[in-house]
């Protein structure tokens, strides 16, 4: 997968997976799974699509190294200001399972 350089020298995935939609938990899970198999490393999902769970457990089947994916979610509109983004920001990482997000 081609990556873009950005200026503080991280690489992001040119091509990414949304799981937009996607809130069947067991389909989710699936759809990742298969997309890891084909080669994305890029998955972007969000807090409300109800999904990070599964996207996260997906990830952590995978028997890939965390360092090898770029992990995005998303903060939602109600959660938006200073503290309440930290506390959304938590919950995200604590649902996928995961020790960091590469974008947020």
């Amino acid at each position: 997968m081609e990556a873009a350089k950005l200026p503080s020298g991280y690489e992001i995935p040119k091509e990414g997976f949304g799981v937009f939609q996607v809130d069947d938990l067991k389909e989710c899970e699936h759809v990742i799974s298969d997309a890891i198999e084909v080669g994305y490393r890029m998955f972007d999902t969000a807090m409300t699509y109800n999904n990070e769970e599964a996207v996260g457990h997906a990830i952590r089947n995978s028997g890939l190294c965390r360092k090898k994916f770029f992990i995005t979610t998303k903060v939602w509109i109600s959660d938006a200001g200073y503290d309440k983004t930290l506390k959304a920001f938590d919950k995200s990482v604590e649902n996928l399972g995961i020790e960091y997000l590469d974008l947020y």
